[in-house]
């Protein structure tokens, strides 16, 4: 490790194992790092893509944590000291120090008593100290012999094996018993007894068998202080396993990746099932199952039901065996799935026992904002390091966990009750008649009758309307129920799962129920959901990766009680916090209720107040007010705890020319606004901007605009007018796919087209790629090198703010925001939003020191100071304003001339 230790920059400071000599930027981010987690700041980060970003984050982070554990350890030593050299009675200093200052509070406290207390105080630490170091012992001699001992691996595979055909010969035995001995009481088929809802206990919270029973005080083990490091998506956190793999901290931490069921689970009958709520409430059911067998086995002499399935992976031994597998060596999630195949141990399980041990965990978004999936997960925050990657869009995050759309599932659970009535205990008939009323009273709130077809049902008053979450309750004559309960009753009993198994049963209306009257409703709902979807996609608002949007598909179809249960959930906000809204569009089935939540920082608060140390991290972070005033001022943090850094980038200012342009060949002034931008030489200039550019440009030249719909307005315009033919003479055309499954196909392509125009040397130069701000292109995707030498920006991406969730919050905000700099906060937003977005489509092409690219900025209003000033620092210092198209063509001319004759 010592061979890339590098000093901090000044010579007393922490020093930081490095794989290679780190960037003068990267030193003085580890240095600002490894300050703002030890005086427990908050901090915003920003340190743009393409200077080793991840790698200064693992290394100071790291190396705080090494140096803190050492500190802990001396500290512990010191105070064990006198106890192992027999002078129990002597103070311990640093404790002393702490009851002294106690007993001079307390006055007219006898000596003795003070004396006593004190003595008390230092036994107990010192006790806890103990038991701390035998843990910690017993943790690295378990996990050192298996670091060392490969026979031990061949050992627990074996006698898994072994258990596995004992399990499978008793099964046999089993069957041939009790063949022929037919169930009186059997009215139903074998497999619809899974379909009956168990009865359910109680309202009152118990506490539920979920984990393993045999041996839980061995997992019981302290949380070691720890960093959680979280971002967005499965891939990214991925890459940040794999560089801390090569980092030197590699080969000694002890990391653990958590996911989700549907990236972790092993069981290939529960994986088929595609969409992640029925995964997960498979998997729920089947632990369920685990231990209602236990208890059936207790009553072997009762007539018991028909076996059901239990999952052959959530073995206690074996999940302790993956657990300090997992602990020993670093893994991603890919490894540890194959490790769970491997050891027939479940991986989702397995790395949560880990968590306790680990020093750094690493996790989706999701699973550290969401309180309820943190506490399941078994996250404690309490005095620990979280840090936040990818966050430029955090307060979008945190507002999309927390909001719910719905649809409804009125028919589907009146015919389950039907069909099961006399099977069904009265608590849950109970629970059903709520359920089956609030959707009643939600489909009245848009105008409609849960006993008619919702897609033949008219409304009468059409568009959004906003309600505070009260007056929904009281106006949809709910505010009788406990939604708590309700929630409650929906998680407990898995009855969005079991409807969902009787709508794979029934699903058909053929196959349905007798009844010709149920038959109407439900293919009514089949026609309500696939309409609801529709209605769903024309909505406007950003673009939805197409990812999403089949996920959506998948659940939808398979029970729409489980969009009830989050919409449940989301009512139980405080009233200020959020809002309900009621889109009613031409018919019912069209029409959709959804939570909006207005203040993310409500849940955030809990994460910075818990946590020792918080980081918000990103390549973009600017503009940062947003994240200062609305989440953590929100959130209660005090201004003076949260630190700003914000580094350069690594390479030369020569290697990047951004400029904004003010004018067009023609003279025509650029201003893409609203109604300007359709106007047939808007479009007519910014394609001659482009051809100009193609000339002079090598490789490929991305642009980016507003939206899908204007990209394709501008591209029918250009076919029409022959401008594509002639820019097609230089750059070969591509246009993004709304499709995500397409992008990776057109990039390839792409890049095929840039090297096969640069080794062949023709009239044809390379390509150019037509994106869109917000969509698959502008995040995540490096266009290093020949794949982006120049990125142009169509005008300024705004939000819709017709959008009536953007209104709201735009309402809200002005409420409850002070003015910035005499501006409403709702106009700061909107601008925010509107940077944010370029920011993040424009730092695409800067990818590594050696990397260069021109950016043009095609509008005028870039040049106004409070937007200008919103662009990240390194591109602001290096940018120039062009008024006139003539000088920029000239500069860009001479500036790629430059760099391809010095290639």
């Amino acid at each position: 490790m010592e061979s890339g230790e590098a000093a901090a920059a000044d010579a007393g400071g922490p020093r930081f194992p490095f794989p290679y000599t780190p960037y003068l930027i990267q030193e003085q981010f580890m240095v600002a790092l490894y300050g703002a987690l030890e005086a427990g700041r908050v901090g915003i980060f920003e340190s743009p893509t393409g200077t080793g970003k991840s790698l200064s984050l693992i290394c100071g982070a790291l190396a705080w944590l090494r140096d803190f554990e050492r500190k802990k350890q001396e500290e512990e030593a010191r105070l064990l000291a006198p106890e192992e050299s027999g002078q129990e009675g002597k103070e311990c200093p640093a404790s002393a120090g702490a009851g002294h200052a106690e007993s001079q509070g307390t006055a007219g406290e006898p000596d003795w008593v003070t004396a006593f207390v004190q003595k008390k105080e230092e036994r107990d630490l010192v006790d806890r100290l103990k038991e701390e170091q035998i843990r910690r012992k017993k943790r690295e001699d378990r996990l050192e012999k298996i670091r060392n001992n490969v026979q031990l691996k061949y050992a627990a595979k074996r006698k898994r094996a072994e258990e596995d055909e004992t399990k499978r010969l008793l099964q046999l035995s089993k069957e041939v018993l009790s063949e022929g001995a037919g169930d009186a009481l059997e009215q139903l088929d074998h497999n619809e007894e899974e379909l009956i809802l168990a009865e359910y206990e109680s309202d009152e919270e118990k506490k539920v068998v979920s984990g393993l029973e045999e041996d839980d005080d061995d997992l019981e083990e302290e949380h070691v202080t720890k960093i959680y490091y979280c971002s967005r998506t499965h891939s990214q956190l991925s890459q940040f396993v794999r560089e801390v793999q090569k980092s030197p901290f590699g080969k000694d931490t002890r990391l653990v990746s958590l996911g989700s069921r549907q990236n972790l689970c092993v069981n290939e009958e529960v994986r088929r099932l595609g969409a992640l709520q029925l995964i997960n409430d498979r998997c729920m059911e089947m632990q369920k199952n685990k231990h209602e067998k236990k208890s059936d086995e207790e009553n072997e002499g009762k007539k018991r039901r028909v076996s059901r399935t239990i999952c052959p992976f959530y073995s206690y031994e074996q999940m302790q065996f993956l657990r300090d597998e997992v602990l020993v060596e670093v893994k991603d999630i890919e490894q540890l799935v194959a490790l769970g195949r491997e050891t027939k141990a479940c991986p989702y399980y397995g790395s949560r026992y880990a968590i306790s041990a680990a020093q750094l965990v690493v996790l989706p978004y999701q699973m550290l904002l969401h309180e309820r999936t943190r506490n399941a997960a078994g996250i404690k925050l309490k005095d620990q390091v979280v840090i936040i990657d990818e966050a430029h869009n955090l307060i979008d995050t945190i507002t999309c966990i927390h909001s719910a759309e719905l649809c409804c599932a009125h028919s589907q659970l009146l015919q389950y009750m039907e069909r099961y009535r006399k099977r069904l205990k009265a608590k849950n008939l109970m629970y059903i008649k709520q359920i089956l009323y609030l959707l009643e009273r939600f489909v009245a709130m848009l105008g409609g009758n849960v006993n008619q077809n919702p897609s033949c049902q008219a409304v009468s008053q059409t568009g959004a309307v906003l309600k505070s979450i009260n007056d929904f309750l009281f106006q949809s004559h709910i505010d009788n129920i406990n939604l708590f309960k309700v929630q409650r009753y929906c998680e407990k009993s898995l009855i969005s799962r079991k409807l969902f198994g009787f709508v794979e049963r029934y699903g058909s209306p053929a196959s349905a129920v007798k009844s010709n009257k149920e038959n109407q409703k439900l293919s009514g709902l089949q026609n309500f959901l696939l309409t609801l979807q529709q209605g769903a996609d024309t909505e406007a608002g950003a673009p939805q990766s197409p990812v999403v949007e089949t996920e959506r598909d998948q659940i939808q179809a398979a029970s729409p009680l489980m969009q009830i249960e989050g919409f449940l959930s989301a009512l139980t906000n405080t009233n200020q916090d959020g809002r309900v809204i009621i889109n009613r569009q031409g018919t019912v089935g069209q029409s959709s209720l959804k939570f909006l939540l207005l203040n993310p920082a409500v849940h955030f608060a809990k994460v910075v107040e818990e946590c020792r140390a918080v980081i918000i991290a990103g390549g973009t972070m600017q503009p940062v007010a947003d994240f200062r005033e609305q989440l953590l001022s929100c959130a209660g943090v005090d201004p003076a705890r949260v630190v700003e850094f914000s580094c350069g980038h690594v390479i030369p200012p020569e290697n990047i020319l951004p400029i904004i342009l003010c004018s067009g060949p023609s003279s025509q002034q650029l201003e893409f606004t609203y109604l300007t931008r359709n106007m047939p030489q808007m479009m007519d200039e910014t394609g001659r901007i482009l051809c100009n550019l193609c000339n002079v440009v090598p490789g490929g030249v991305v642009c980016f605009f507003p939206s899908y719909e204007y990209e394709k307005q501008i591209y029918a315009h250009w076919e029409k007018t022959g401008l594509l033919t002639r820019l097609a003479v230089k750059k070969k055309i591509f246009q993004e796919p709304k499709k995500a499954n397409q992008v990776e196909q057109v990039l390839v392509e792409y890049a095929k087209c840039i090297k096969r125009c640069s080794q062949a040397g023709g009239q044809m130069t390379g390509a150019l790629l037509l994106s869109v701000v917000g969509g698959k292109m502008s995040e995540g995707i490096n266009f290093s090198d020949d794949l982006g030498r120049c990125v142009i920006m169509v005008g300024m991406p705004y939000p819709n703010i017709k959008s009536p969730e953007l209104q709201e919050k735009m309402t809200w905000l002005d409420k409850t925001m002070p003015r910035a700099a005499g501006q409403p906060p709702s106009k700061v937003l909107i601008e925010n939003l509107c940077m944010k977005a370029v920011n993040q489509s424009i730092g695409r092409a800067i990818r590594h020191q050696k990397d260069f690219a021109s950016i043009l900025l095609l509008d005028h209003r870039y040049a106004r100071p409070a937007i200008f000033n919103k662009l990240p620092q390194w591109i602001r210092e290096r940018t120039q304003v062009k008024p006139a198209f003539g000088a920029a063509f000239a500069e860009l001319r001479k500036f790629h001339r430059g760099k391809l004759d010095a290639l």
